[in-house]
């Protein structure tokens, strides 16, 4: 349970963060008379849609309220997308167009299933590489190193720039921020530093990857941006991390922690399963961009693969405890022998621990997003913002409102509105929605999962006074996109 002073009490994080959400509702009653129907129905101003949107509204409330009321994330916004596309249906019914209904879910369906298997191809690597060890033999080198209190803060914060992109940016930021926390000992000063330092490059780090955030692995499968198109933006995350880093720093003291001496030792295989991981990218990118083909076919056949490997390292493991052992199940009896599982190794288990409400929270974000643009609202906030603001403008915006709700409801929400954008616009986004996020603890998955990893240590106001050194990082990054990458500006 959180206290106000250490974090947000659980009325100031729903203050903030519907205050965010609840300028969406503000741009659909300023322009609601004035959007154009394109494919689907203008029903902004009906009682139906507005019933809709309450609903969302109602059930991100509970999202935002999850640590006060202990209810998953998942389990509002699912019930909420059930309702949400009953009422397009009876709308769409009415206006006898009830086929098209029925294709605009199935889109969103299709867009749930390909990130769906992605993510869950990508969780069970990590888990199986966390499982045989790769990750504690980082964190054991890293505190028995010695080295002092400044070098450490760059160091870790290097680690988190360069491993987000191809762990993603919420796995990433836990281990460093256990490798920070193990670190700083009693220090709490640098453990608040560390953490943000680690949130922030994370985010930049998984901004030039597909694999670093959900919202490039959006972008890069709606084919917005191309795989090496991403690398474009390295320098701007670069310049993100550094600047905001280099701030923080001058605040990091120069002395020695005492090192901890302790060994870790990487389990049969483990070396492999990251190579594996290596092929795995290589063919999701190679199916996407040689052979035309959704990336997702890469990732799960890579995860075959893995699980083939499995096999053998069960078979081995079996071997090694005698004859008279018994095989084990398919998979564990119960989420009770997830964590305390030793048994042979069971790539089940690697399974069985991914982020199953996160996965499931996507499924209602989705549907839900995709509801409210089926009644038009979408179009709305489009012709609002990326017609009147302009798109440099509104994907600047972006980052701003990422930070405040979440970057994936709302990039999945500009992916629908499918603005007519250049490649340097939909780079712009892809930089701010991730970047965006670090100027709160709470805009990031990286940012929440770090304050319940330093729990009552990193707080959301100890973050928010360093947020105008973030701010500054942000801003620095769009400028170096601006500049560099000019190239790819059709007009900004």
């Amino acid at each position: 349970m959180m206290d106000f002073v250490s974090r947000p009490g659980p009325c100031a994080v729903w203050l903030i963060r519907l205050a965010g959400l609840a300028l969406f509702p503000l741009l659909f009653a300023q322009q609601a008379w004035a959007a154009e129907a394109s494919e689907m129905l203008d029903l902004t101003r009906s009682g139906l849609g507005i019933a809709a949107l309450v609903i969302f509204v109602l059930a991100y409330a509970l999202v935002i309220s999850e640590e006060k009321i202990h209810l998953r994330k998942s389990k509002p916004v699912v019930v909420a997308a059930g309702l949400i596309w009953a009422l397009v249906a009876i709308a769409y019914g009415a206006a006898g167009e009830s086929a098209l209904a029925e294709e605009l879910v199935r889109h969103n369906l299709l867009e749930f299933v390909e990130l769906f298997l992605f993510l869950l191809a990508a969780m069970t690597y990590i888990n199986t590489m966390e499982e045989r060890g790769i990750f504690n033999l980082l964190r054991v080198k890293l505190v028995s190193s010695g080295f002092s209190m400044r070098k450490l803060f760059w160091i870790t914060g290097l680690i988190a720039f360069c491993m987000s992109p191809l762990a993603d940016n919420l796995t990433t930021a836990l281990l460093m921020a256990a490798v920070v926390v193990s670190l700083g000992g009693d220090n709490t000063r640098f453990i608040v530093l560390g953490c943000i330092n680690v949130v922030v490059a994370a985010n930049a780090g998984g901004v030039f990857s597909p694999f670093g955030d959900i919202t490039t692995l959006m972008i890069w499968q709606a084919g917005h941006v191309q795989f090496q198109e991403f690398f474009l933006l390295v320098v701007p995350s670069i310049a993100n991390w550094v600047v905001t880093a280099g701030i923080i720093s001058l605040a990091v003291s120069n002395e020695r922690p005492e090192a901890i001496h302790e060994e870790a030792k990487v389990k049969f295989g483990g070396w492999v399963v990251v190579g594996l991981f290596g092929v795995t990218i290589t063919m999701a990118v190679s199916f996407h961009s040689f052979l035309h083909l959704p990336p997702v076919l890469g990732m799960m056949t890579g995860l075959g693969i893995l699980k083939l490997y499995g096999y053998y390292l069960k078979m081995r493991d079996f071997g090694h405890m005698g004859a008279g052992a018994a095989l084990p199940a398919g998979e564990p009896a119960s989420l009770d022998e997830v964590e305390p599982y030793q048994g042979p190794y069971n790539i089940f288990h690697n399974l069985q621990r991914s982020e199953w409400d996160t996965l499931i929270f996507f499924y209602g974000i989705i549907l839900c997003v995709g509801g409210l643009g089926a009644f038009g609202y979408l179009a709305v906030v489009s012709e609002f913002s990326y017609v009147g603001l302009g798109p440099t403008t509104s994907n600047i915006l972006v980052g701003f409102a990422s930070a405040l709700i979440d970057n994936i409801p709302v990039m999945f929400a500009v992916l629908e509105m499918g603005p007519d954008m250049d490649l340097g616009q939909w780079l712009l986004i892809t930089y701010t929605a991730g970047a965006g996020g670090s100027m709160l603890s709470i805009g990031s998955a990286a940012g929440v999962a770090v304050m319940g990893q330093a729990r009552g240590i990193y707080t959301f106001f100890a973050h928010l006074k360093w947020s105008w050194a973030i701010m500054l990082g942000y801003f620095v990054g769009i400028g170096a996109h601006l500049l560099l990458n000019g190239s790819v500006f059709t007009g900004v």
